[in-house]
């Protein structure tokens, strides 16, 4: 607690003359300075700092969830467990039980009852504290040593604070972090809770939760109703547990209250989530390589395996909903890479961030701190060099090689550290492994498509054999590519034709032969391709970088301990811990005589609408809606300025992947939207915030009441929630120190 005090000290000093409104941030709760919540207060915040974080009694940290771990968020509702988070966060749940017959991700599906609840395939982490352990895993690291040895002793003490706290516990409900933060100059401790009974609630249909599709993805004025809910469960005495029948409902320690009062332009509003990974202390070097190489391949390969899986769904319905949630993940970062690329160059972040690295070098120049920070930039310039020819091998293999089904499915279950190849060798627990793999194929096969996985094989090993240098092609792959001129197809159609793993029958059969030996495992052909990417991976690539990665790490260390020293304050890079970012609700200017409004409306669903029985477009608008749109019949939810129901709004928190599904909250810890994404011409912001253009757009919680009751008919979810229909007296009310989240003002229950 000491060293948490200090911190939150020199984050006071840093902040003081900084922070002048809303910027920057995505903040550790419990680090909450003076200088912080003051600006929060001036943007209009009404909760005390124990109101948002306390790791003794409620607060709003604990309606707040990481779905499996961190991939996204979500918010607990009502106080039997009801959570919402995002459509898309939501989908390999909806389409994992979609079929043919239910199909629920073109039909939506809405749980009436408890026991239509639907189990899904992930867990919900509840954290339960963050602690300061910076001086014990720091404890014995010494000037002089290498990166090697200080990672070494760093490993060493992290195992033994995680060791300590997770003596005792159960692995499948409890779990302990230790966190690297600010490049290695602080370490936190995080506990969680882990509730593994999460079941599916509801969802609108993918007109409704996808609206937009791929051509409005990050972009603004958005329409989408990005949305789903899900419910967690515990046993009787509340405690986590895995699926069981007899479960009950989460009685959980808060839940956020529902705000239906509106949101206004310049509203206080927070988001609290996870976000998964930022870097806004990457250097000139690191900008350059992201926008000239790395980001340009990954967007030349994501786009021909989407194009391949493309052309068969639109084929074929099955095929459609097998793909569905494999297509939306690489398409989503497809179109990142893009938007990223394209806004580095747009928003000039290579020379800010040589403006930056000048006033560090003049900082220590004048100190006199040279001895200490002088080796930073070229240690991290000498890495990026240096790692630089490497970089188009590991994206290749990354993107396209481990991109490959069949490549991937062989690596994770018939490789040489598989438990059925080593039961093979061995001749012991092999009816276990069979048994274990069995299992895995199933679900394995349910989702697959055997002709785009021969088209997407053919592709790749296309793209690596002409795009990627000689000297890193396995020697098998060189000799096969040499005998066909660069082109795989022909090896691909040919090995589909014979081989045991198109399909979950053929696999079977092969798994369950009597006489299944590693020889019919090592003879073939993919897997030989398989084992040799794989060592190739770790010899020339990995292996060779390590010293450089050794370099980078430090350099980055110091450069970070130096920009904070200078007092260039900025949070820490997100890495899937919790944090909070505040700020208002606001307009922009994207360019010139451009303007774009805070709101959308229900009015530019239909202006967007493209008419066509095609279901699956991004634009198709459901028939009901449009009735619910003619009538007027928006119920309670509608904007009282102008009757108009809202669909999305903008805000300036600073947001970033695993924030999906996040809250949007407002000035009394009240839930008033969903955030799902951020804005097109701000999309270099993960490595550089623009604070005069970057947006959060997230979905009004109007929007999403509107279509669980008056769409779906789904009333009795509203009945649960603690709906607010009143906007707070701002100017009379007080911010009240000795009390935690306050009642909410008039509500329907």
């Amino acid at each position: 607690m000491k060293y948490i005090l200090k911190f939150t000290f020199t984050l006071f000093i840093l902040v003081n003359s900084l922070f002048v409104k809303a910027d920057e941030g995505m903040w550790l709760p419990m680090l909450l300075g003076e200088a912080t919540y003051k600006n929060m207060v001036e943007c209009g915040i009404r909760l005390t700092p124990e109101q948002i974080y306390n790791a003794n009694s409620s607060s709003l940290k604990d309606a707040i969830v990481a779905l499996g771990g961190g991939f996204c968020t979500g918010e607990i509702i009502s106080k039997q467990g009801l959570m919402m988070t995002n459509h898309h966060c939501g989908f390999e749940t909806i389409q994992a039980n979609s079929s043919t017959e239910n199909d629920y991700l073109t039909n939506g599906f809405w749980a009436m009852t408890k026991e239509q609840e639907i189990p899904a395939d992930f867990g919900v982490w509840f954290l339960n504290e963050i602690t300061d352990v910076t001086d014990q895993v720091l404890e014995g690291v010494e000037d002089g040593m290498t990166e090697e040895e200080r990672m070494s002793v760093i490993r060493k003490n992290r195992n033994a604070l995680k060791k300590a706290v997770n003596e005792g516990k159960n692995s499948e409900d409890f779990a302990v972090q230790v966190k690297s933060f600010y490049y290695g100059n602080f370490y936190y401790m995080l506990s969680y809770n882990i509730f593994n009974d999460v079941r599916l609630v509801g969802a609108p249909p993918s007109s409704i939760g996808k609206f937009g599709g791929d051509t409005d993805n990050w972009m603004w004025p958005r329409h989408t109703g990005d949305f789903s809910m899900f419910r967690v469960y515990a046993d009787l005495e509340n405690n986590p547990a895995s699926y069981n029948e007899k479960n009950i409902p989460l009685k959980p320690k808060h839940s956020l209250p529902v705000s239906i009062a509106g949101v206004q332009d310049g509203d206080y509003a927070m988001i609290m989530g996870y976000p998964g990974s930022t870097d806004r202390f990457l250097t000139s070097w690191g900008v350059k390589e992201a926008a000239e190489v790395e980001q340009p391949a990954r967007v030349k390969i994501r786009r021909i395996k989407l194009d391949i899986m493309d052309e068969q769904m639109s084929k074929s319905q099955k095929v459609r909903i097998q793909y569905a949630s494999k297509y939306a993940r690489v398409s989503n970062y497809w179109k990142y890479f893009i938007g990223q690329s394209e806004q580095l160059v747009k928003n000039k972040v290579f020379n800010k961030k040589q403006k930056i690295e000048d006033s560090f070098t003049k900082w220590y120049l004048n100190n006199k701190l040279e001895d200490q920070y002088s080796q930073a930039l070229p240690l991290i310039e000498k890495s990026i060099v240096g790692k630089s020819n490497f970089k188009i091998p590991s994206v290749y293999f990354q993107e396209a090689i481990y991109g490959s089904e069949i490549i991937r499915f062989l690596a994770r279950n018939v490789g040489a550290r598989s438990s059925l190849y080593t039961s093979l060798v061995s001749g012991e627990g092999v009816k276990e492994a069979k048994d274990d793999l069995t299992e895995n194929a199933k679900d394995y096969y349910k989702d697959y498509n055997s002709t785009i996985d021969q088209n997407t094989l053919a592709a790749v090993l296309n793209l690596f054999y002409n795009d990627v240098p000689k000297e890193f092609h396995p020697e098998l792959f060189a000799q096969m590519g040499s005998k066909n001129g660069g082109d795989f197809t022909n090896f691909a159609s040919k090995y589909f034709s014979k081989s045991p793993f198109t399909s979950f029958e053929k696999f079977n059969n092969w798994l369950n032969n009597d006489k299944l030996s590693t020889k019919h495992i090592d003879k073939d052909p993919v897997f030989q391709l398989t084992k040799e990417f794989f060592a190739m991976y770790r010899q020339q690539i990995m292996m060779p970088q390590s010293s450089f990665s050794s370099d980078y790490n430090k350099g980055m260390r110091l450069f970070v301990d130096g920009l904070q020293k200078m007092g260039m304050n900025k949070a820490s890079d997100a890495n899937s811990t919790m944090r909070f970012t505040y700020g208002n609700v606001l307009p922009y200017d994207p360019a010139d005589a451009i303007h774009y409004d805070f709101y959308t409306t229900l009015e530019g669903v239909m202006q967007k609408e493209v008419i066509t029985d095609d279901k699956n477009h991004e634009f198709y608008v459901p028939q009901k809606l449009k009735d619910l749109f003619n009538s007027k019949d928006f119920g309670p939810y509608a904007r009282k300025e102008d009757g108009k129901l809202p669909v999305g709004f903008l805000s300036n928190n600073d947001i970033t992947g695993g924030n999906s599904g996040s809250p949007v909250i407002n000035a009394h810890g009240e839930l008033i939207g969903t955030a799902f994404d951020g804005n097109w011409e701000a999309m270099s912001g993960d490595i550089y915030f623009e604070p005069n253009i970057q947006r959060t757009i997230s979905v009004d919680i109007r929007y999403s009441l509107f279509i669980i009751d008056k769409y779906a008919g789904a009333t009795h979810l509203i009945k649960e929630m603690n709906i607010v229909t009143e906007r707070h007296n701002e100017e009379s009310s007080e911010i009240k120190q000795d009390e935690n989240i306050p009642e909410p003002v008039p509500s329907i229950k």
